[in-house]
Order: C-alpha cells, then sequence, then structure tokens
C-alpha cells in the first residue's frame, strides 16, 4: 500500500475516534436533556386513554407486538387497543383516519419512518397526540424524541404515562423530477408516481445529493441484517461522485449558487450512531435548518468532514475557510433548490426519485407527539 493510501486510512481512524469520543458526550447530555422539564408540555390526555396502533406487518418484531401492547393495556388498565395493518397500497394514513372516527385517543405508528411518517400525515392539524414505537431501521423521530428503542415496554410507558408535545414537520414537494436515474436502477425505488403537486410530509431531515443517494441505493437485506450500518455501505460506492451545482434561495432572499455534495433541510438532526448532524436544530423553533455539505480533496475531506461532525455535536465549531470538509448551516422557513443536472431526493430515508428542484417549507407546531 502506497504512503498516501496509509495517510489516508490514519485519517478515517482518527476522525472515527474523535466521532465515538463525541457519541460518548453526546449521550451523557441527552441523558440530562431528557429530564429537563422544559421539554415537553403536560400530560393532556384521559387518564385511561384508549390505543390505537397502526403497525407494519413486514418489520422485524411485529409479529410479536400485539401481545406486547394488549398485556400492557391490561396491566395498566386501559382498554383493549385498536389494532390495524398497513400495507403496500396505504402505509398508514387512511389506517390513522380510521383509528380517529373509532375514538382513539392516542393514536401509534408501530413501524420504520415510512409508517411514522404515513401516520403524522394524517394527525398533523387533528388536534390528538401520536406515539410511536420504534420498529425500522433508522428510527429519526423516536431518537430525535429520545424515546426509548430497545423496549417495547419502556416505549409503551412514554405514550400512556409521558407527555404531549406540539413540534414543527416539514414538507417537501418536488418542482420538478430528472428524466432518469444517473447510474442505473436504485435499490429503492419511490412507492409512487412522479407527481409535481404532492407535498411529502417530514419529520426530521430531508435531502438532495449524496445523503439521499445512499438512501436510494442502500440494499434491502442488508438493512435487515445490520439495521443503519447499510446505508454506510451503501455511502461507500457514492464517495467519489461529482459535487453538485445548486441555486438556493432561503425564504425571500436572492438566490445563491452553491457547490455541495448534499442540501440537507431539517427539523431535527440526530442520525443512528448517534450523529448530529445539525446540532442547532430544534423541534419547536418554527424554522428549518438548512445544512450544505461538501468534501473536497478524496479521502482526507471525507474524514476532516467526519471530524468536523463528530465535533459540531458537542459544541465544538472549526471555521476556517479553506477545509476540505464541511458543513455551512444556516435557517429558513422556506427554501428551493434547483440541480440543473438532477439529484436524488428523500425525506426521512424514503427516496423520492431524481429531481431538477424542491420546495420546502415549515409548518410550526402542527403535529402533537407523546414524549418523556
Amino acid at each position: 500500500m502506497e504512503w498516501q493510501a496509509w495517510l489516508g486510512v490514519a485519517a478515517i481512524a482518527v476522525a472515527l475516534l474523535a466521532l465515538a469520543v463525541a457519541i460518548g458526550v453526546w449521550s451523557q447530555q441527552a441523558w440530562k436533556r431528557r429530564r429537563d422539564p422544559r421539554r415537553a408540555t403536560p400530560q393532556s390526555v384521559q387518564a385511561a386513554p384508549q390505543l390505537a396502533v397502526i403497525v407494519n406487518p413486514s418489520k422485524q418484531g411485529a409479529a410479536g407486538l400485539l401481545a406486547q401492547v394488549r398485556a400492557h393495556c391490561s396491566a395498566h388498565g386501559l382498554p383493549e387497543p385498536l389494532w390495524y395493518e398497513t400495507t403496500v397500497d396505504d402505509p398508514g394514513k387512511g389506517q390513522a383516519q380510521r383509528a380517529l372516527d373509532d375514538g382513539a385517543d392516542i393514536v401509534v405508528a408501530a413501524g420504520g419512518d415510512g409508517t411514522v411518517r404515513a401516520v403524522a400525515e394524517t394527525m398533523v392539524g387533528a388536534n390528538m397526540p401520536m406515539g410511536v414505537l420504534p420498529v425500522g431501521t433508522g428510527n429519526l423521530l423516536a431518537r430525535n424524541l429520545e424515546l426509548p428503542l430497545a423496549s417495547t415496554g419502556d416505549a409503551l410507558d412514554v405514550i400512556v404515562h409521558g407527555r404531549t408535545r406540539a413540534i414543527d414537520v416539514g414538507w417537501l414537494r418536488v418542482t420538478e423530477f430528472a428524466e432518469m436515474p444517473r447510474n442505473g436502477e436504485n435499490a429503492n425505488q419511490p412507492d409512487h408516481e412522479p407527481d409535481t403537486e404532492r407535498e411529502h410530509i417530514f419529520l426530521v431531515i430531508a435531502g438532495l445529493g449524496f445523503d439521499a443517494a445512499m438512501v436510494a441505493t442502500a440494499d434491502a437485506d442488508l438493512k435487515k441484517k445490520v439495521g443503519w450500518l447499510a446505508y454506510f455501505v451503501a455511502g461507500l460506492s457514492h464517495m467519489q461522485a461529482r459535487r453538485m451545482r445548486a441555486h438556493l434561495q432561503l425564504d425571500d432572499q436572492p438566490p445563491v449558487e452553491a457547490r455541495a455534495r448534499s442540501i440537507m433541510v431539517g427539523n431535527v438532526g440526530m442520525l443512528p450512531g448517534g450523529v448530529n448532524l445539525l446540532p442547532d436544530a430544534v423541534l419547536d423553533d418554527g424554522v428549518l435548518d438548512v445544512a450544505a455539505v461538501d468534501v473536497r480533496g478524496g479521502v482526507f475531506g471525507w474524514a476532516q468532514l467526519t471530524l468536523e461532525i463528530a465535533m459540531q455535536g458537542v459544541g465544538v465549531r472549526n471555521e476556517l475557510p479553506e477545509k476540505l470538509g464541511r458543513i455551512d448551516h444556516t435557517k429558513a422557513r422556506r427554501a428551493r433548490i434547483q440541480v440543473p443536472a438532477g439529484e436524488e431526493a428523500q425525506v426521512d430515508g424514503d427516496p423520492l426519485g431524481r429531481a431538477v428542484g424542491i420546495d420546502v417549507r415549515v409548518q410550526p407546531g402542527a403535529l402533537l407527539v407523546r414524549a418523556p
């Protein structure tokens, strides 16, 4: 192996070590934040609420979930839970509406990020809280609400005995689709026909570029075996892809041109592995956080970017102008992005296809959720 390659390996090793340290520090900070009483509003559901659970039956662990929920409800003096299963044609939106029509006090999304998004779309503006039982790979909203990920019983305790919190939601509309993928067929195709009138809800992060390409090409079988690490494996194949040229307009400001690997618009920024991509983002501040991620210089740039993400997660910012890997942050209520060459787009880990233009906006305080 040539000395340049060894230097690259060493740079990545140092960056990963820094990331591990940052994750440890973040975990301690998160433990403290969970106990901050200012982070949620008082409980607003009745003492023995009627739960309605919407489950994705294809998810690992879904088969035994009904028995666990029934046992929990019985042990806490709650009514028999209402139960609905998602389908390929309806991933949760219609089931959520039926749950509301059937008198549910809390509508629970039990599945991955796609199920949570679909249920949330119906729950926006319903003035009824949504609970989350994490049964997916990324579990993005659950992570950002600091919900228990490993214990169904603990997650149900939050749903039943926690607090109701109003959070913002984001909406993304693809204003123009590209004609065809750049690198052949993707592993994960969108579950809908291209529609430039439809708005797609997101609760965590929407993205255009490298992050969305990683989502679109992640192997479904590998996701079942190793979880979110499958996205890392998919990302390796896109590290040498060209940087995109984007035209970005925030709110009513004049458009600017940017060169980047990814442009992400987020409600919050905690990702699997403890990576906090948007450390300034808050679920209920009424604005979205916009991050332009850029890498130059090959492996050294990616190593520097890894270190940058790790350090910003614990409050350390490096503002040097000539960095090979960098993230530029700002905030806006609306973002319009044009990429003439076309780039993959995603919302909360669900691929939307290749887009030439997207229009993103925030809807403040639109969704009630159960939180610690």
